[in-house]
């Protein structure tokens, strides 16, 4: 799990690069376009071929969540360029108290009293980074509130399709509508990268197959709220590269909301076990 938070933090260091380069609209079709490839491909040979494996019976779930991916990956990558690496995984990191809200509100699941406690919390946190009233607050920290929302919508109705779809079918739905939706609105914002910067994008689509592949392998071998905490280690690396390689400063009241965010979330982690 940590291996897989280092690297969905690098492929998020390479997004902010590539993106500055280009945009993320661009940046997110290559992406999906790689994506879709490798999921037709692997398909094909297996026993009942792509056929078999884009068999559902939630079909509107799919969309809506191959929608809603494309969705937050292109608000969070915009995210990069205008509030930095840091400040932007800081804000985004409230998902999965969204999501534990949701899972009362729609999935009409038991909430323990700690767990509510827990998003009470986080949303401190959330409020800390925002500031408002204060004169500081971004309209982009509020997208990528936004797109934290819809983030844990999608991880909603990912439950939602698993008790229908299996999770190679899952995973294909959400290649192709992520192509067939950006392939709609790409020649409105197509931005070409420079030539030298096509080896950092190819990487970025070898290491967003492999950290996905791990992720898969990972919830194989462990129950997810075990392994849940150890999430948190992509925001502690996303704002090490933000450091490091671009040279951003989140300021003392970030890293206290980051701080309160982190707790919480791992707080609500670990009493779900």
């Amino acid at each position: 799990m940590a291996l897989t938070m280092l690297i969905f933090a690098t492929q998020d260091a390479l997004s902010r690069h590539l993106a500055a380069q280009a945009n993320a609209i661009s940046i997110n079709w290559i992406r999906f376009a790689f994506f879709a490839v490798a999921v037709i491909a692997v398909s094909s040979v297996r026993d009942g071929g792509i056929r078999k494996v884009l068999a559902t019976k939630a079909l509107g779930l799919q969309i809506m969540r191959g929608l809603a991916l494309i969705t937050q990956l292109s608000i969070f990558v915009y995210a990069f360029t205008v509030l930095g690496l840091a400040e932007a995984h800081a804000v985004f990191s409230v998902y999965p108290l969204i999501v534990v809200l949701m899972s009362a509100l729609i999935l009409h699941e038991r909430v323990p009293l700690v767990w509510m406690l827990a998003v009470g919390a986080g949303f401190c946190g959330v409020l800390i980074l925002l500031r408002p009233g204060l004169g500081v607050i971004r309209v982009e920290a509020l997208l990528v509130l936004f797109g934290a929302t819809i983030f844990a919508i999608y991880s909603v109705l990912t439950r939602l399709v698993a008790k229908h779809d299996r999770p190679e079918t899952s995973l294909a739905y959400v290649a192709l509508i992520g192509f067939v939706a950006l392939s709609l609105v790409v020649p409105f914002f197509w931005k070409p990268l420079p030539p030298q910067d096509w080896g950092w994008m190819a990487l970025l689509c070898v290491f967003g197959s492999m950290a996905h592949a791990l992720l898969i392998k990972v919830y194989q071998l462990a129950e997810a709220n075990v392994v849940q905490p150890l999430a948190y280690l992509q925001l502690a690396f996303a704002t090490g590269y933000g450091v490091v390689l671009f040279g951003e400063t989140p300021d003392l009241w970030t890293w206290i909301g980051m701080t309160i965010l982190v707790l919480s979330g791992a707080w609500a982690a670990r009493t779900g076990q």
